[in-house]
C-alpha cells in the first residue's frame, strides 16, 4: 500500500510515531499557507474544468470532520462540495448500492469531498450486520474495478484513511462526553465502534488490503496529533493534483454612484436585531 504495507497489522493500520507538537503559531502559519494554495487549486479547477473526488474514511474520532473543515473553510462551497450521507432511505436501499454515491460525483469545475463514502459497506455495515459478509466481500472484489472506471473517466480520485490509537480515541470520546459543544458528535454507533475495536480492525485491514490499487491507492494519515495530520494530509492533496496558479484579474471597482436627489428613505423599516453587548 504505497510502500506502507509493511506497517499494516491487525488493529493498528499504521504505527503512530511520537512527534514534538507543532505549536500553535507554527501550525497556524503553515495552515494559512496551505489554505492559500487551496484557493489557487480552486481557481484552477474552475478554469480547467477538472473533476476531483477526495474521500475520507477512518476510525471514529480520528478527525475526519476537523480535516474537512480546514480544507473547506476558506474556499467556495460551490466548488468544494462536502457529501456526508445519512442512513439510506427505503428507496435507496432498493437501488444499486453505488447509485446513491454516483449522483453526487463532480461535474466540471468541482471538488467533491466524501465524509465517509461507499466504503461504509466494508466498515460499519459489515461489522454491524447491516450488510451480509458475502455482500461485503463482493463489494471489496468489485470496488477496484469501479474506481478504475472513475479514474479512466478523467476524475482525480484521492482516498485517505485516518488512523487513531486506542488510547487517543478513548480520550477524544471522553472529551465529547464531558463537553456540551462536542456531545452531538457522539452517537450510539460511535459507542459500539469503541466497544468493538477489534471487529472494526479486521474489517478495515481487509478493506485496505483488497481495495488498494494502482489507479486508486489508499493513503494512511496517522491522526493521534490532529494538527500534524491536517498539515500532512492537505499538503499531500495539493501535491497529488497537478494544478497551476491562475492569474487573478483584479477588477476595477470604479466610482460608486452618488445618492440621487429624489431618493427618499422609507419611513418604516424592518425590525433591527437588538444589541446584547
Amino acid at each position: 500500500m504505497n510502500n506502507q504495507n509493511n506497517t499494516l497489522r491487525e488493529g493498528d493500520p499504521v504505527q503512530h510515531v511520537e512527534h514534538k507538537k507543532l505549536g500553535k503559531d507554527r501550525y497556524n502559519k503553515q495552515m494559512k499557507k496551505l489554505q492559500i494554495e487551496l484557493a489557487h487549486l480552486q481557481a484552477w479547477v474552475k478554469k480547467s474544468g477538472a473533476r476531483v473526488i477526495i474521500l475520507f474514511e477512518g476510525r471514529d474520532a480520528a478527525g475526519k470532520g476537523g480535516m474537512i473543515k480546514r480544507i473547506t473553510e476558506r474556499v467556495s462551497p460551490r466548488v468544494f462540495r462536502v457529501i456526508a450521507l445519512p442512513s439510506p432511505s427505503d428507496r435507496e436501499k432498493s437501488q444499486i448500492f453505488m447509485q446513491r454515491y454516483v449522483q453526487h460525483f463532480p461535474a466540471a469545475g468541482e471538488i467533491v469531498i466524501f465524509d465517509r463514502s461507499w466504503y461504509n459497506r466494508a466498515g460499519v455495515e459489515r461489522v454491524m450486520g447491516f450488510s451480509s459478509d458475502k455482500a461485503a466481500r463482493r463489494f471489496l472484489e468489485l470496488t477496484p474495478l469501479f474506481e478504475s472506471a472513475i479514474v479512466e473517466s478523467g476524475i482525480i480520485l484521492l482516498k485517505y484513511f485516518l488512523t487513531v490509537g486506542e488510547e487517543e480515541q478513548e480520550r477524544r470520546f471522553r472529551r465529547r462526553i464531558d463537553d456540551p459543544l462536542r456531545q452531538w458528535k457522539l452517537s450510539p454507533m460511535d459507542v459500539t465502534s469503541y466497544q468493538r475495536w477489534w471487529d472494526y480492525s479486521r474489517a478495515y485491514d481487509e478493506m485496505l488490503r483488497m481495495t488498494d490499487s494502482r489507479d486508486a491507492p489508499w493513503w494512511l494519515v496517522p491522526s493521534d496529533d490532529k494538527e500534524r495530520a491536517r498539515i500532512n494530509c492537505i499538503s499531500h492533496i495539493l501535491k497529488s493534483i497537478p494544478y497551476e496558479r491562475v492569474k487573478f484579474d483584479a477588477p476595477n471597482l470604479g466610482k460608486r454612484q452618488k445618492r440621487p436627489n429624489d431618493y427618499i428613505a422609507p419611513e418604516a423599516t424592518p425590525a433591527v436585531v437588538p444589541d446584547v453587548l
